[in-house]
């Protein structure tokens, strides 16, 4: 069976947040590739006699959305930082559309920004839809209730406590959310669009 293979991240010293916290937080990710990988192992050995075992091959194939997601969800998280800081051009496609969709780019972030307080562990993610041609923002729970189907993820801000609360506690979740934008390398997330 083909496995998952974990991303190597490049990641430059970040502002507010702290080298530990990622390298916990790259721990985590390991986990979800690895946990990934395993499931499939056992829907594979489970599947061999899928009528005894109808009730667990339902549950691992829900857990398996869970692991894979979080897989996904932290690769575009972690690139996101990779080649350090540089600002999102206006005047780029991407910088135009969230202009349209939400009147200016600061209509768009204050917006994301809101949704990255949402109370509770999940994402905040900025999808493009392929079929509108239009940009849309969304919360996901945990990983993986409230992904947008058939939308490409654009941007992901991790919302869960591993990824701030070394450096902020729990009642830091504001100012973790303002220095991820100032940690944003948005060249990475013009790409992600661009590929979408």
């Amino acid at each position: 069976m083909k496995k998952f293979e974990e991303t190597k991240f490049t990641i430059p010293a970040l502002k507010g947040i702290s080298a530990k916290t990622i390298e916990e937080h790259l721990k985590l990710y390991a986990g979800y590739v690895k946990h990934a990988n395993l499931i499939l192992e056992h829907i594979d050995e489970l599947a061999k006699d899928a009528e005894k075992y109808a009730y667990e091959l339902g549950e691992i194939h829900r857990r398996f959305s869970f692991e894979f997601n979080g897989m996904r969800n932290h690769e575009y998280y972690f690139k996101s930082f990779e080649g350090g800081a540089k600002a999102l051009s206006p005047k780029s496609k991407l910088g135009e559309m969230l202009a349209q969709e939400w009147g200016s780019f600061d209509g768009w972030l204050a917006r994301f920004k809101s949704i990255a307080l949402t109370r509770g562990i999940g994402w905040a993610m900025l999808y493009y839809d392929k079929q509108t041609e239009r940009l849309l923002t969304a919360w996901v729970d945990e990983q993986h209730l409230g992904q947008l189907s058939m939308c490409a993820v654009v941007l992901a801000l991790d919302m869960w406590e591993h990824s701030y609360v070394a450096d902020y506690q729990p009642s830091g979740k504001k100012k973790y959310t303002e220095n991820f934008f100032e940690n944003l390398n948005w060249e990475v997330i013009e790409k992600n669009f661009s590929d979408a």
